[in-house]
This record gives structure tokens, sequence and C-alpha cells, in this order.
């Protein structure tokens, strides 16, 4: 029978254990969710020594050479999206550390970028507040039509944002 002990970190919306069916993982295999941030290195090694699998929320917890050197018995390293810059990646593959990440990444970031733009040329925060406080329609929004949308970066999302406005 497999032993892996995985630790979900910085889940303090408590959201991972509601995000995937843990049940279906083979018995063994024990995941603890962690929902506070633990930013001193020697506290966060002292809770991780011994899991085989962590997984960090976005960068919210760094790994550099410091913390991952004294964790030996870490074998995965998986960080939530694709990307994650404070996940020191060399050294994890010199220590024998695999480091992966979550696909479905895009969809998300577009939805929430378009909702800001939305809210900030519509004038909802402002509108939000001004009706709790009894005051209908005092505000004017800004109409989207026949404007020009300036992306900074066109990579996977940027693209994403453009292509929902054209």
């Amino acid at each position: 029978m497999v032993h892996m002990d995985v630790a979900i970190l910085d889940d303090y919306q408590a959201v991972a254990q509601q995000m995937a069916d843990w049940s279906q993982l083979p018995p063994g295999i024990n995941v603890q969710f962690f929902h506070d941030h633990i930013a001193d290195e020697d506290a966060l090694v002292d809770r991780l020594k011994n899991f085989q699998v962590v997984m960090g929320m976005r960068e919210r917890t760094p790994f550099p050479r410091s913390v991952l050197d004294r964790l030996p018995e870490l074998r995965l390293l998986v960080t939530a999206g694709m990307g994650n810059a404070v996940f020191d990646i060399p050294a994890a593959t010199e220590l024998g550390i695999v480091v992966t990440g979550t696909g479905g990444v895009g969809e998300g970031p577009t939805e929430l970028t378009w909702g800001l733009i939305l809210a900030l040329a519509r004038r909802i925060p402002q509108e939000d507040r001004l009706t709790r406080e009894g005051n209908w329609g005092t505000t004017v929004g800004i109409g989207l039509k026949d404007k020009t949308l300036g992306l900074l970066g066109l990579g996977h999302i940027g693209s994403l944002v453009g292509k929902v406005g054209a």
C-alpha cells in the first residue's frame, strides 16, 4: 500500500477541499489542508518536514533552496496555475523534487479582468455604495462601444482578454 502525505498550503478561503473529490485518492494518501500562512522559513520547514507532496496556492509561500534543502521527504511540489516565481525550480530539480502546475488557467483571470473593466466603466462600485445610501442613479457610466482596449502582453491570458473584447 502506498503511503503519502500531501499538504495543501495557504488555503485561507477554505476552498481547496471542495475543488476536488479527494475521496477518489487511493488508501494511504493523506491530504491535510492548512488555512493559515507561515512566512517564517523555520516554522514552514517544521510543518512540512514529513510531507512528500506540497501544493502551493498561487505564489503565497516561497520555496527557495534554503527551504527545499531542509525537506528531504519532499518529492513533488505543485503550484496552482502553470508558473510560480517563488519556487526555486533549479534547486528543486537538483534535489530530485518534481515541480508541476495545474491546468485550466486563463478563463478565471480573463473573466475577472472583464469584470473589473465593466465595473470601472459602468461605475458599479460607486453606484452600489450610493444605492445602499438611498441615492439611486447619481452617476453616468462609460459605454465600451467604439472604445479601444489596450493590452500589456499578449500571452495566453492577454490573448483571451483580447478575444473577449474583439
